[in-house]
């Protein structure tokens, strides 16, 4: 296997990205820091729906994680036609 080919989704890394800021941003609702970043963001349920979107975000991320290595798997080796 190359390493070109083991490398993450592009669009993974970015579901990825997001999700991270989304955690970040619910962690801050968390702190009560919230209204730092908008003020109706002050509301620590805020922190809540950054909280579903970061594990909702992460979790599309996986899909294309998962469809690269079924792809891989698939691009190996074959066993010859009739065998």
């Amino acid at each position: 296997m190359s390493p070109v080919a083991a490398r993450l989704p592009l669009v993974a890394l970015a579901l990825f990205g997001l999700a991270a800021v989304s955690l970040g941003a619910a962690l801050l609702c968390f702190a009560g820091l919230g209204a730092l970043l908008h003020p109706a963001l002050s509301d620590p349920m805020a922190g809540l729906a950054f909280l579903v979107s970061a594990i909702a975000l992460a979790g599309t991320g996986a899909f294309p994680l998962v469809f690269a290595r079924l792809a891989r798997r698939d691009a190996g080796p074959q066993p010859p036609p009739g065998a």
